[in-house]
């Protein structure tokens, strides 16, 4: 299960990645960027330390499925896509070209097995297990 979440993860990162990567061969993009907005947000560095911790978190969770015991692996697991799931579809306000939805959309349903998988995870107890 852990490799399973953790391969979730991994390919909800080079989505992550690769639909702002392709964002910036929107014509105007590199423009808006170059004087200081992305979206309607201006470059700061606090703008730039929230994008670096969105990715972070995403980004850790390839190994936090594969380090932590079952437990708190099926809660983090449960609890970290499902508030990813609004976030990666606000991304998507503004000007979203069919790139950017088919990689949300994608990333929806990778979020979603997620949580599928991390709830129907069976967590046995080491009591269980002694019997």
């Amino acid at each position: 299960m852990q490799l399973k979440l953790a391969a979730l993860w991994t390919s909800v990162m080079f989505l992550y990645i690769y639909v702002d990567y392709f964002a910036l061969y929107m014509p105007g993009k590199l423009e808006r960027i170059q004087v200081g907005k992305v979206f309607v947000f201006d470059i700061t560095q606090g703008f730039l330390m929230f994008a670096l911790t969105s990715v972070t978190i995403p980004a850790l969770m390839i190994s936090v499925s594969v380090v932590l015991p079952a437990k708190a692996n099926r809660l983090s697991n449960i609890i970290i896509a499902a508030v990813f799931i609004p976030y990666t579809l606000f991304n998507l306000a503004g000007d979203a070209w069919r790139h950017m939805v088919f990689g949300a959309v994608v990333e929806v349903v990778l979020l979603g097995l997620i949580m599928h998988y991390a709830w129907k995870w069976p967590v046995v107890s080491k009591l269980e297990l002694s019997k």
